[in-house]
């Protein structure tokens, strides 16, 4: 019977969170590109090299994409020199960008010796 297994009571008054469902296909064009998040998707698995590397350049062009973009909207805000918050992440957005520049040369490398 039942009696042996303990019941599960839900002591929150509020539900549980909700997993965020995404497909690879939204990752890809959200400008997710390291293959190790990838490889989380069962579909992954099941493509060849060249168009894992097809779709990780994609993301890469994606999220290069989205940082130029939010560097400039930061870089257009008005009085830009009297809000050094501002200055700060523009900062970071160019650390993003070089960081981004160089996963995506390490990234050419591994995949130009796998095909």
């Amino acid at each position: 019977m039942d009696e042996l297994e303990p019941k599960e009571q839900n002591l929150s008054s509020s539900p549980p969170p909700k997993k965020a469902n995404i497909t690879l296909q939204q990752a890809i064009d959200f400008g997710e590109y390291d293959p190790k998040y990838l490889a989380n998707f069962a579909e992954w698995h099941n493509l060849s090299i060249h168009i894992q590397w097809q779709l990780i350049r994609k993301a890469l062009e994606i999220r290069q994409r989205q940082l130029i973009t939010q560097y400039a909207e930061l870089n257009n805000a008005l009085n830009f020199s009297k809000k050094p918050h501002i200055h700060k992440a523009c900062r970071s957005v160019e650390r993003q960008l070089k960081k981004l520049a160089q996963d995506n040369e390490e990234l050419y490398v591994e995949y130009s010796n796998k095909i």
